[in-house]
């Protein structure tokens, strides 16, 4: 039995599917039947279950920018208090939802593994560090003897979504609906992954023994400028594209070796059919 924070979310959404298609059994809340900084949580998560996936959070930079207060009090609060009941109703594994947000002074060339060390005095993004602080205390509650926690490192996601996005889906809407797209370097990049294969990173890591941290990202570094000529192909357009700052390219480079070698994980959908899937 899973316990999964954050089902009405994007990848919460993406995950109950998968588990109803499955026959994967769990128990999914959202803000609106309970807040994850209330002791009453408790009440709602089987004794025993196999996993609690915490994904509920004020879960991008804009929502936490210049918000520390509520930034902090769901995604830090939140998850200790899910850590307080998760030991109380002995809950086998703790995977958190983490992001690539919070690794620093990234560069074109520097490649980002779980072992690269973060100076948190770096980070101006208390989204980032409200996410660094939760993997703190995730790993400190470990050594006094907690269950197994699993630090999930996600990549930039992008899929069908209605509303908000990353710049893959801004992008494509971008170039089916204008006849002129403005972008500060095209060589920016991230390396984006599919929802989907977040979702099946999530199921490999269930059992996961131990404190682990993993990145889950996509293979390769997909600029912006492969994020419109792909969907120029797609959609048989051509808008006029113009470049305000290229020569400063914001570029995070993020390894899934790990990923690959701890859960036999890897993702699936190129850009091409991630494009196409909008």
């Amino acid at each position: 039995m899973l316990f999964i924070t954050g089902v009405k979310g994007f990848i919460g959404k993406e995950l109950i599917k998968h588990c109803e298609k499955n026959g994967i059994e769990y128990l999914g809340v959202d803000l609106p039947e309970v807040d994850i900084r209330k002791k009453e949580i408790a009440d709602l998560i089987p004794e025993g279950a196999d996993a609690i996936i915490h994904l509920a959070a004020l879960s991008t930079d804009p929502l936490c920018k210049n918000n520390a207060f509520n930034c902090f009090d769901v995604n830090v609060m939140g998850t200790l208090n899910l850590i307080a009941v998760a030991e109380k109703r002995k809950v086998k594994q703790f995977i958190f939802a983490s992001s690539e947000w919070v690794y620093d002074n990234c560069t074109e060339k520097e490649v980002k593994t779980e072992e690269s060390v973060i100076n948190i005095a770096n980070h101006k993004s208390e989204y980032a560090l409200s996410k660094l602080v939760s993997e703190a205390n995730l790993r400190q509650k470990y050594q006094y003897g907690f269950c197994s926690v699993t630090i999930l490192r996600f990549g930039i996601i992008y899929g069908p979504r209605k509303e908000g996005g990353s710049a893959v889906e801004s992008l494509f809407n971008a170039v089916k609906e204008r006849n002129e797209i403005e972008v500060g370097s095209l060589r920016t990049g991230r390396h984006f992954i599919h929802v989907s294969d977040i979702v099946a990173g999530i199921i490999k890591s269930i059992g996961l023994d131990g404190f682990n941290i993993v990145n889950l990202g996509g293979d390769k570094l997909i600029t912006l400028s492969e994020i419109i000529e792909t969907s120029k192909r797609i959609l048989n357009r051509n808008p006029k594209i113009v470049e305000t700052d290229p020569q400063n390219p914001s570029v995070r480079r993020i390894s899934n070796e790990k990923a690959k070698k701890l859960l036999s994980w890897k993702p699936e959908i190129n850009l091409e059919q991630g494009l196409k899937s909008l």
